[in-house]
């Protein structure tokens, strides 16, 4: 990707590796604003000066980002149901069951992430996309996020359907549809590289930013489901598990900040965008 002929760059890194986000003059002296979270969404560029899009999204865009959302949060509450503490103890072995069909929605949501992020072309303004079914954009830090949040969810088809053949274990179905430590892991540094794509420090706050908020709960979530994947052990002495109920109630707050993430996420989309870059 190259600045066309005749823009010129005002703030921020020029496209490469790494780049997240650059503000530029165009020929007609209108200043604009690009970054790579919306650049691998087809986005395209802000009018600094109204903070709307310059072209209006496709409906190609729209309806990709609702297919997005819409399996996160059918994976999200599958999660939720099977861990709420208060039916936990009532699902007993159908749980595994729930778990791993939500764990089939989280990766049909992240490979259409990680597609769209594949396929973001090299045009500045985002209107050129391909259509590979996968493809190396290792200078993205926005493709790292969506191809290792995709490996994270296959972690978790394994880690559940590993589960369903021991259902019949007593007590220790209860820790096996937890995230496990690797998928979990997965999600908490794509979460974090989300954050970072849309604000390149260690510290960021920007509320008025619908896309910093998206990352931040997935952040979040993905926190919660680390401490569940910790929690979920066998005590070695006993052979009984432990840590069930913290295990269910951090499951499932996970679960539930990650369908506020997807809920959000259409709304990010959509336009009339903050800033995302400043912390101020």
């Amino acid at each position: 990707m190259e600045i066309p002929p005749g823009w010129s760059v005002l703030e921020g890194q020029r496209p490469g590796r790494g780049a997240t986000r650059m503000r530029l003059r165009q020929p007609d002296g209108r200043p604009v604003e690009w970054s790579s979270w919306h650049h691998r969404r087809g986005l395209g560029l802000l009018d600094i000066r109204t903070r709307r899009p310059v072209e209006p999204n496709s409906r190609a865009t729209q309806v990709r980002t609702r297919w997005i959302a819409g399996l996160f949060a059918i994976g999200s509450v599958c999660f939720a149901v099977g861990s709420m503490p208060a039916i936990a103890s009532q699902l007993r072995d159908s749980a595994v069951g729930v778990f791993f069909v939500g764990s089939l929605f989280f990766t049909a949501a992240a490979y259409l992430q990680f597609h769209e992020a594949s396929n973001a072309g090299p045009d500045i303004a985002g209107a050129q996309r391909t259509t590979r079914f996968a493809r190396l954009r290792t200078e993205s830090v926005g493709w790292w996020a969506a191809a290792i949040q995709l490996v994270g969810t296959v972690a978790f088809n394994v880690s559940t359907l590993a589960a369903v053949p021991d259902l019949s274990v007593p007590g220790e179905q209860a820790l096996m549809w937890a995230p496990d430590a690797f998928g979990s892991a997965c999600f908490l540094l794509a979460s974090a590289l989300a954050l970072y794509e849309i604000c390149p420090r260690v510290l960021c706050w920007t509320p008025a930013s619908r896309e910093w908020w998206v990352a931040a709960v997935n952040v979040a979530g993905s926190v919660a489901f680390g401490v569940s994947a910790v929690a979920a052990r066998i005590v070695p002495t006993t052979g009984e598990p432990a840590n069930i109920d913290r295990v269910n109630a951090t499951t499932f707050v996970g679960a539930v900040l990650f369908l506020v993430g997807a809920v959000l996420l259409p709304a990010a989309v959509s336009g009339g965008r903050g800033t995302g870059s400043s912390g101020r």
